[in-house]
């Protein structure tokens, strides 16, 4: 009688255990335990296909398009219909529309809470990665707060006190160092020295970055140039200097170590810098270097990760144009075809003229001056600025794994904020 009592139990034992599994299986909501969020600066519609074609020809499919889901981005600011950089980050970091030149802040000048904020209250640890200046005003948007984006020292400073992102990776290492030691800043903090006092380990090339100990939960904070990090074709300047995907990589290695969970926020903003400047080799092989990261994410977060690729503003107007054959790539799109026609054209930038439509005012010029003899330009811009313009454009958004499936027709840019908060 005994032993039948105790098969009876353990049958009891097993189906309550069966009927838990079924239960959580198919009624409990199972958060993801990865959430990546990719910021493409400039990432527009406009700017697939000529990346696709760059690639390997026009047939080519990246990595971003192998995603489950994607969307227009509707991304206007609160009072003009294209944001500035701010602005557009800010939309996405913290889901609210505030005025161009506004970093994270609502109009009464009160800090909005971001992404990374929620993830830290919800146990998450946090990442944040750049190929430009962590202090550039993307990255700032999810951890700073101030009315001018051009504060870098006040920005620096915010990232050091507010202590909200576990591991950092990018570039601005200036704005964390006084100018007695070769820094930007003029006040007395080495924010540096402030960092590894608070336990971070401070890492400058991609050597030591790699040398990090993937068994253990670090606070890292990686600041590989004092500016900007290179573009993928400055070969040399690149030197130890990890890559967009390098940096991806050992962030998902570091922060899965979390028992609950990670939020890494990754911004790619050197395509963005190329566009401004009409370097069409350098904004597309950029987008190629996102893309890239974009896969190592799917590859290192697992299907089940929450993956979100989001565009900010539009920029330049760049196009490829005429007709290259269907397997031309890379350098064959560059300069001008076999008619004598730049490949590339731009909208707006330096590779402009002075003298605008049909009213072409000839500059008056110094008798003693000798004019240079002007040089056919490659990439050609219909109007000269400075720097290339921001588009009234929508961006596009791409999206894999829970929650992503609200990224389909058209949805605003603070979307993307709420279907991230969603999932934490």
């Amino acid at each position: 009688m005994k032993w039948r009592n105790q098969l009876l139990a353990l049958v009891c034992l097993l189906a309550f255990g069966a009927l838990g599994v079924v239960y959580f299986q198919h009624w409990v909501i199972r958060k993801p335990f990865g959430i990546i969020l990719f910021v493409g600066e400039g990432l527009s519609p406009a700017r697939l296909a000529p990346t696709r074609v760059y690639a390997a020809g026009a047939g080519t499919r990246l990595n971003m398009d192998l995603m489950s889901y994607a969307a227009l981005v509707m991304n206007y600011s609160k009072d003009f219909a294209a944001p500035d950089q701010a602005a557009a980050a800010t939309a996405i970091a913290t889901g609210e529309r505030v005025i161009n030149r506004a970093l994270a802040i609502n109009g009464d000048g009160k800090p909005l809470k971001s992404i990374v904020d929620l993830a830290r209250e919800h146990g998450r640890a946090t990442g944040l990665v750049t190929d430009t200046k962590l202090t550039d005003s993307t990255s700032a948007a999810f951890y700073a707060h101030t009315p001018e984006p051009s504060d870098t020292e006040k920005i620096a400073a915010d990232f050091v006190d507010r202590g909200n992102i576990d591991i950092a990776m990018g570039g601005g290492a200036a704005q964390f160092i006084t100018a007695t030691k070769g820094g930007d800043r003029q006040d007395t903090r080495d924010l540096l020295l402030e960092l590894r006092g608070n336990g971070f380990d401070i890492v400058r090339t991609r050597t030591d970055l790699e040398a990090v100990p993937a068994w253990r939960r670090p606070k890292l904070f990686g600041i590989f140039s004092n500016d900007d990090l290179a573009f993928a074709n400055q070969v040399e300047q690149r030197g130890q200097q990890p890559s967009l995907s390098d940096m991806v990589r050992r962030a998902i290695q570091l922060l899965q170590y979390n028992a609950g969970g990670y939020l890494l926020v990754v911004d790619a903003g050197l395509m963005r810098k190329a566009a401004e400047e009409n370097n069409a080799e350098r904004t597309l092989s950029q987008t190629l270097e996102l893309d890239r990261a974009v896969g190592i994410a799917r590859s290192y977060g697992g299907s089940k990760s929450t993956i979100v690729l989001c565009g900010d503003a539009a920029i330049g107007g760049m196009n490829l144009n005429g007709f290259p054959f269907r397997k031309d790539s890379g350098i064959a799109l560059l300069g001008f075809n076999s008619a004598g026609q730049p490949w590339i054209t731009w909208a707006t930038g330096p590779h402009g003229t002075k003298s605008y439509g049909t009213a072409k005012i000839p500059m008056i010029q110094d008798p003693g001056e000798v004019k240079e003899p002007t040089q056919e330009q490659p990439e050609p811009a219909a109007f000269y600025t400075k720097s290339a313009l921001i588009t009234v454009e929508d961006v596009v958004a791409f999206g894999s794994g829970p929650g992503t499936d609200a990224l389909k027709g058209v949805v605003e840019s603070t979307a993307v904020f709420k279907i991230l908060r969603d999932e934490l």
